[in-house]
């Protein structure tokens, strides 16, 4: 599904990802994880098409995704800041997407999942951060498509709100869908992640489940594992 083979970015002196490797198949939740700074969201972008990289070759369906936009259609994609004209809509903001996008769109489930219906003839500057959030999960979750990228997804949320997101990934999980998830919500990706790709430095530094990883560095949670598997790295 998504083929990374030695990708390497720099950004003026400082080198972002250095030979990153990593395959993941059909289907899935693989959360990608690192401290501020891993490389992180520039291999999202790179994924994206928002950055080139300077050296390697990335396969999504496996065909290259270099000087090609088509395959963009093929994933939704949820930034870390999605900035948008305060003066719109929440159901102006849907409809110009829509209008974007140009693909069938379901967006009335989402909003009754999200609680939205009172906010649909508000405008984005009158919105608190959390809601703002369950407007953009609407724009991601809305078409139907195989891959899903989404950058801190939970910013924000409420309780409520994380619950029902949780099972809107799990229920997409279930039809097939590939989800790349960077949060630094530890708990969140022990609740939906099946796999954990762990990017330190602009290197890949494990790939595997939390139980593999649990194991490898013989801690009980992920956020220790985490903790101990940095500390060690930090200190070769």
């Amino acid at each position: 599904m998504i083929r990374i083979e030695n990708i390497h970015k720099r950004f003026a002196k400082n080198e972002v990802l250095t030979g990153v490797d990593l395959n993941i198949p059909k289907g899935g939740i693989y959360a990608i994880l690192g401290p501020n700074g891993s490389g992180k969201t520039t291999l999202i972008k790179c994924v994206l098409g928002l950055v080139i990289p300077d050296k390697g070759i990335i396969r999504i369906m496996e065909q290259p995704v270099k000087n090609q936009w088509k395959y963009r259609e093929e994933i939704n994609y949820l930034p870390q800041i999605a900035n948008f004209p305060g003066n719109i809509r929440v159901r102006e903001l849907i409809g110009m997407i829509k209008d974007l996008r140009q693909k069938p769109a379901d967006e009335t489930s989402l909003i009754r999942l999200f609680g939205l219906e009172s906010f649909l003839d508000k405008k984005l500057a009158n919105l608190s951060g959390g809601t703002k959030q369950k407007v953009n999960l609407v724009l991601t979750f809305m078409f139907d498509s195989p891959i899903v990228v989404l950058d801190e997804p939970t910013s924000g949320l409420d309780p409520t709100a994380m619950i029902a997101l949780k099972g809107l990934i799990r229920k997409e999980r279930e039809a097939g869908k590939t989800f790349l998830i960077t949060t630094h919500i530890m708990q969140f990706v022990e609740e939906v992640a099946d796999q954990v790709v762990y990017l330190l430095e602009g290197r890949i530094y494990y790939t595997g489940t939390l139980s593999g990883l649990l194991e490898k560095t013989g801690q009980n949670d992920l956020e220790h594992a985490i903790a101990a598997i940095t500390s060690e790295n930090q200190h070769a």
